[in-house]
């Protein structure tokens, strides 16, 4: 498969280095991006890449590619999604797929009877950690589910300047979250309650954003899941989850560089988690894309749709109404 990359920022050159170096069955053809310097020209270059432009349409016109990954602002991965399906190709977008609902519909719109492939990029379902957790619950090794809970906190803030367009913490950072209440539980959220505050950064919240956040859900069997989120963790990126059923639990713990333990006089000491995502889930990127892939090559069903997409900014939209409201809101309340 011929793949054209949308975007040459942090993901975009994740996503090209993954697929070069270890995704079978794909070549990176083609990159583009409006803001492509003589660096990024460099860095692309180096992994074979002979077509770069700053004019992604450039690559949705390309009929020797069958399929983008879009790894531009947010802003434009709705209107991109459209001109690629309209083009024929088949989509792998990142996550979200936009912050408006509306938008995230006209995809959808688009979609339907349509052959092109389109896969979000929520990369934590392709975790080996959280992979298992799943199979624990789906399999019935803990009975019916009564509580999830799901710890993400990065080990820093980003810039005042990032968290501006961001989309605010909920569609940016708690939207992997919301996915992985859906996959790890197998189930439909039906109300959520949010709470929030500015523990990190003042200017976090000057600029119209929280930092810190535990959510709370109400799942359509009964369920409950918990979420906690902050911008700080001193000592790295904590991403752990548990799921507790009645007949017993699962749980999953931070990767570490090693499992090494040293017990002496001063006392036991272990490694720190992972520091950045990138090292925390590089394998996950590799693994999405290598499904994408896959199933476009085999005509299968990807294993992350709109449908996934659209439902995890539901609950991100959800809960922002919450949090502004003081109230439980029902996902009934929100459209789409």
């Amino acid at each position: 498969m011929k793949i054209g990359i949308i975007g040459a920022g942090r993901i975009g050159k994740v996503h090209l280095e993954s697929v070069s170096r270890y995704v079978k069955g794909a070549e990176v053809v083609a990159m583009a991006d409006p803001f492509l310097n003589a660096e990024t020209e460099e860095f692309i270059k180096g992994f074979g890449v002979k077509k770069v432009s700053r004019d992604y349409k450039e690559i949705l016109a390309d009929k020797e590619i069958d399929a983008v990954l879009i790894c531009s602002s947010t802003d434009t991965h709705a209107p991109v999604s459209l001109e690629a399906i309209a083009a024929g190709k088949h989509v792998f977008c990142e996550k979200p797929v936009d912050h408006d609902i509306q938008n995230i519909l006209k995809v959808k719109k688009a979609l339907e009877g349509s052959k092109v492939k389109y896969q979000v990029g929520f990369n934590r379902r392709f975790d080996h950690n959280f992979a298992a957790v799943r199979a624990a619950v789906e399999e019935g090794k803990i009975g019916a589910l009564n509580v999830l809970k799901i710890c993400s906190r990065d080990p820093a803030a980003p810039p005042v300047s990032y968290i501006k367009v961001s989309g605010g913490i909920f569609l940016d950072m708690t939207i992997h979250d919301f996915d992985m209440v859906r996959f790890l539980s197998g189930d439909e959220v039906e109300s959520v309650y949010a709470m929030g505050g500015v523990l990190v950064d003042k200017g976090i919240g000057e600029a119209g954003d929280i930092d810190t956040a535990v959510i709370t859900m109400r799942l359509k069997s009964g369920a409950l899941a918990v979420i906690d989120n902050c911008r700080r963790a001193a000592y790295g990126y904590d991403q752990r989850a548990e799921a507790f059923g009645e007949l017993g639990q699962v749980a999953v713990g931070n990767d570490t560089c090693s499992t090494a333990v040293i017990s002496n006089k001063d006392g036991v000491t272990a490694e720190k988690p992972l520091y950045f995502f990138l090292e925390r889930y590089m394998q996950a990127y590799v693994k999405e894309v290598s499904e994408f892939i896959d199933c476009v090559q085999k005509d299968k069903p990807v294993p992350v749709g709109i449908e996934d997409g659209l439902q995890a900014v539901r609950i991100g939209v959800a809960a922002k109404k919450s949090l502004a409201e003081g109230r439980e809101v029902k996902l009934s309340e929100i459209e789409g």
